[in-house]
């Protein structure tokens, strides 16, 4: 009797125990957060766009205060700097995009235009388009001014290849924009719409992605290229498996033409020779792409989609057609786009803070640890806006003076083709480049 009385207390205790135990993680479940539905809404207002240079991976070599220290400092950023900006547009709730997320090429009555996009983005998200200008790591003018060497593959990712201020060759992701954007979409996915990353923007006289990919290299001699390269096949093969992971990652290309001259200044058949040569140079290992990034940010002359230089490029496949400007400018031509990119480099950071407060605070991104505390171009731009300014208002007190007589009040407007006005009247001002410019026949 004992024993049966005590088999049916254990029962009982047994049951009690399960029923609470299960209860208790009924319970602890229940106080585990579920995820939030993460709600789209169509995104209709502006897209914005900006653009970086391959990043000063080793400040000490860059700023050593003579004229190309000034190159760099007007056109490129320090690692800390490109951190910093992004981390701004992600608190600042922008999301990563392609170029064709926002817009598509579609035919319509037998007619060819570009169109925008249905663009569905997380609530509160606001779209933003990256780029990198000249990712070739040229030899004359950028890697001995602290640039890396080139991109390679480090245990299946994007790595760079340099040579550290010890004088030894490195491979780390740590110091160009590339692997610290991956790395930044992997801990912030929330950041790229669809695993989108950026767009690299390449030249082809001097190679790709730091690899000599190029027919012909430049001699110092004639001030031209026209010296055979005996490494051109190999360097291709080489940088195919970069290529490759580039593409898988999230990266996009565009042309950034071949030989990177002013296009306010190219003549038409130079500018068919320098497509030809990208075509057969550049496209030929990236693949093709209908976006075409204008060098030093300027446009050809141009009245409509009708323009020879815009027939030409068209038909050699491109539709996105991308000055520089240092706000959110798009042009539609019907079937082409011009969209402005605006400029997050030294030049930017010192002189027009006011013009990208909605991305980041310049005082609270420039590198003042690195960068030099005065360089020649700051002082010589403050003064001649100076002088600018002066002689606007003695301009103005004279027309005052005119139309306080005459009784006029005609006022008289000017139009710029895009917003790009200051940095092309900068780079009008200072007539330099990011390398040698050749003489191309």
């Amino acid at each position: 009797m004992k024993k049966r009385f005590s088999t049916l207390i254990a029962g009982i205790t047994f049951i009690l125990l399960t029923a609470g135990c299960s209860f208790y993680f009924i319970e602890e479940e229940r106080k585990i957060a579920k995820p939030k539905k993460i709600e789209y809404v169509e995104y209709k207002g502006k897209v914005e766009h900006l653009f970086f240079h391959p990043l000063i991976a080793y400040p000490k070599r860059a700023f050593k205060g003579d004229s190309q220290s000034e190159q760099i400092d007007m056109w490129f950023n320090t690692v800390p700097e490109f951190n910093r900006i992004i981390e701004s547009l992600y608190k600042k709730n922008f999301i990563l995009v392609h170029i064709h997320d926002v817009y598509e090429e579609v035919e319509e009555n037998g007619q060819k235009k570009i169109k925008r996009k249905k663009l569905m983005l997380p609530k509160g998200k606001k779209p933003i388009i990256l780029s990198i200008d000249d990712l070739s790591y040229y030899t004359s003018d950028q890697i001995k001014y602290g640039t890396n060497l080139k991109l390679v593959l480090h245990r299946g990712e994007i790595a760079t290849l340099s040579i550290n201020d010890q004088g030894k060759k490195v491979i780390r992701r740590d110091n160009e924009i590339v692997p610290l954007l991956d790395d930044f979409v992997k801990k912030h996915p929330d950041f790229s719409y669809k695993g989108a990353k950026g767009t690299i923007n390449l030249t082809g006289f001097d190679g790709i992605l730091g690899y000599r990919t190029n027919s012909k290299k430049f001699n110092e001699t004639t001030n031209r290229y026209d010296i055979e390269n005996p490494h051109f096949l190999k360097e291709r093969g080489a940088v195919k498996p970069i290529i490759k992971r580039l593409k898988e990652t999230g990266w996009k290309f565009a042309s950034h033409s071949y030989y990177h001259l002013p296009h306010n200044q190219i003549s038409l058949e130079k500018l068919k020779e320098d497509s030809r040569l990208w075509k057969e140079e550049v496209e030929s290992l990236i693949g093709p792409t209908d976006i075409y990034v204008f060098p030093q940010g300027f446009t050809f002359p141009y009245e409509s989609v009708e323009s020879p230089y815009i027939q030409h490029l068209y038909h050699m496949g491109f539709r996105y057609f991308q000055p520089v400007g240092h706000e959110t400018y798009v042009e539609h031509l019907g079937k082409v786009i011009f969209q402005d990119r605006r400029h997050a480099d030294g030049l930017g950071l010192r002189l027009q803070k006011k013009y990208f407060l909605d991305l980041f605070d310049a005082d609270q991104v420039i590198d003042r640890q690195n960068r030099p505390a005065h360089v020649k171009y700051v002082e010589e731009i403050l003064e001649k806006q100076k002088k600018k300014q002066n002689q606007q208002t003695e301009n103005n007190n004279s027309n005052e003076m005119n139309q306080t007589e005459s009784g006029s009040t005609t006022s008289y407007h000017s139009r710029t083709p895009h917003s790009g006005v200051l940095f092309h009247s900068f780079m009008n001002q200072h007539k330099k480049t990011l390398h040698k410019q050749p003489i191309v026949m």
